[in-house]
């Protein structure tokens, strides 16, 4: 039986893509092991998964001031120590990156030991995290055919991003028991990513009353956000985090309002739902959302709103324009040509 060792964290979107290549690379004789950090949000998500997990001491490579730059690089230095040796103990034929700064030890103490490793860069341009990692590994997967002009010729390959394919086994008569939704009136769901978002949670309430006298509304709020008010609201439902109902939630979602994260926005795709995508602002992140979600409103499959410029008012005339033209943004994803990601990556990982 082949080892491989899969790594990423910070986020769920370092995540969910390496869940997703799991079940294929079982299928394939593949024995899994997952690095993470000791206590990141990798590590519920992968033990869950069933997946044996390793923590490695992780730290941040910040681009702004922080005391915790004066610290930090010694985590790096002791996870690229624990990292080497749970490589010498786990011998893997292989390591795959989905990134994250907890990634970086992992992919350097594998090109020190001439373990290959193939890294997935998700956003339009590589993160600083990658971007350490990418001298040390052999293949640099992209989600975005742009990407391809800032990586290393002979190392970059388009490939998509993997999509888990439960996603696609949702059943909408379960989607709306779970919610307590009637099936004669259409539905929004709203993501905001793993920890929510104050500026659409905030919209959307502002905007909830005119909302809900056309749709019902799915609202994943994030930790520590479900707004007391509203709980018991008719058509409406808020939750911090759905895991296992969301291929059901999916199935019955007429339109999604979304941040941008490239895993997101792949899935919105591949699910065919019309969208409008609110990027996390250029003030709070590199802008990688930004440019995600501008490829996909050239490409007509998103409507794109900045948060800046966020108010009740332009997100329910957002809401009405884009279900009217809901078939047409279906027909206008059901064209693209979609990478079978989890097929391709699989392939380059078997060929090491």
């Amino acid at each position: 039986m082949k080892t491989i060792v899969m790594t990423g964290g910070g986020t769920a979107g370092h995540v969910t893509p390496n869940l997703a290549l799991v079940p294929l690379l079982k299928e394939h004789g593949y024995d899994v092991a997952y690095i993470g950090s000791y206590n990141g949000i990798e590590k519920k998500l992968v033990e869950d998964a069933g997946i044996t997990y390793y923590g490695i001491s992780s730290g941040k490579l910040r681009r702004y001031f922080d005391w915790k730059n004066f610290t930090d690089p010694f985590r790096v230095i002791k996870g690229f120590s624990e990292a080497n040796q749970l490589l010498k103990h786990l011998k893997p034929d292989v390591v795959f990156s989905k990134g994250g700064f907890v990634s970086v030890p992992v992919v350097m103490a594998a090109g020190r030991q001439h373990i290959p490793a193939i890294i997935h860069e998700s956003d339009m341009t590589p993160g600083l995290a990658n971007k350490l990692a990418i001298p040390f590994a052999s293949k640099v997967c992209c989600n975005f055919p742009e990407t391809l002009e800032y990586l290393p010729e002979g190392k970059a390959v388009h490939t998509g991003s993997p999509i888990r394919k439960e996603l696609f086994s949702g059943n909408r008569e379960a989607g709306l028991s779970f919610t307590g939704f009637s099936a004669d009136k259409p539905v929004i769901l709203i993501m905001g990513g793993s920890i929510g978002s104050k500026f659409i949670n905030n919209a959307v309430w502002e905007s909830l009353d005119t909302l809900l006298e056309r749709f019902q509304i799915v609202h994943l709020v994030g930790k520590g956000n479900i707004n007391n008010e509203l709980i018991g609201r008719a058509g409406y439902q808020q939750y911090e985090f759905i895991s296992e109902q969301l291929n059901d939630i999916f199935a019955m979602t007429d339109l999604m309002i979304s941040r941008a994260g490239a895993n997101s926005i792949s899935e919105i795709l591949a699910l065919k739902i019309p969208n409008i995508l609110i990027p996390l602002s250029a003030k709070a992140s590199r802008g990688d959302q930004i440019l995600n979600a501008e490829s996909y409103k050239k490409q007509g499959f998103s409507t794109v709103l900045q948060e800046e410029e966020l108010t009740s008012e332009l997100l329910i005339n957002s809401v009405e324009d884009v279900y009217g033209r809901r078939e047409e943004i279906i027909n206008r994803m059901a064209e693209s040509k979609l990478l079978d990601a989890n097929q391709t990556i699989l392939d380059l990982i078997m060929n090491c």
